[in-house]
C-alpha cells in the first residue's frame, strides 16, 4: 500500500512539474510577445513624439505668419482710412457730414476723421447727425487714448 502511495506521489509530482515546466514555456513565450509589444509601443511614442514636435514648429511658424498678416492687414486699413479721408477732405463739410452720417458703422466713420485734418474733421462733424457724432467722438476719444500709449 505504501508503494502505491508512495508511486502516486511520485507521479503526480512528477505530473505537476511536467504541467509546470509546459506552463512556464507559456509564461516565458507570453512574456516575449509582451517585451516586443513594449518595444513597439515605445517606437511608436517616439515617433509621435516627433510628429508632435514638428507640429509645435508649424504651429509657432503659423502664428507668426497670422500676426505678420494681421500687422499688414492693420497697415493696409490705415492706407485705406487716410486715402478716404483725403477725399473727405476735399469735399463740402456739408457733404462730407452727410456721408459720414450714412456710415453704417460709426467706428469706420471715426477712422475716418481721425485721418482728416483736424480743421476739416470739426468743420465735417457739425454736418454730422448729432445722434452720430456722440458714437464717433466716443470712439475717436478711444482711439487717441490707445495712440498716447
Amino acid at each position: 500500500m505504501r508503494f502505491i502511495f508512495v508511486s502516486i506521489i511520485i507521479v503526480n509530482f512528477f505530473t505537476i512539474q511536467i504541467f509546470a515546466q509546459a506552463e512556464k514555456k507559456e509564461i516565458e513565450i507570453e512574456i516575449k510577445k509582451l517585451e516586443a509589444l513594449k518595444k513597439d509601443v515605445e517606437l511608436k511614442i517616439k515617433k509621435n513624439e516627433k510628429i508632435l514636435e514638428e507640429i509645435k514648429k508649424e504651429q509657432k511658424k503659423l502664428n507668426i505668419a497670422k500676426k505678420e498678416l494681421e500687422k499688414l492687414q492693420k497697415e493696409l486699413n490705415k492706407e485705406r482710412y487716410k486715402k478716404l479721408a483725403k477725399a473727405f477732405e476735399g469735399m463740402e463739410p456739408e457733404m462730407a457730414g452727410e456721408k459720414l452720417s450714412k456710415i453704417d458703422d460709426p467706428a469706420k466713420a471715426a477712422y475716418i476723421l481721425y485721418n482728416m485734418k483736424a480743421k476739416s474733421a470739426g468743420e465735417a462733424l457739425n454736418y454730422v447727425d448729432p445722434k452720430r457724432v456722440s458714437e464717433i467722438v466716443k470712439i475717436l476719444t478711444s482711439l487717441k487714448k490707445q495712440n498716447e500709449k
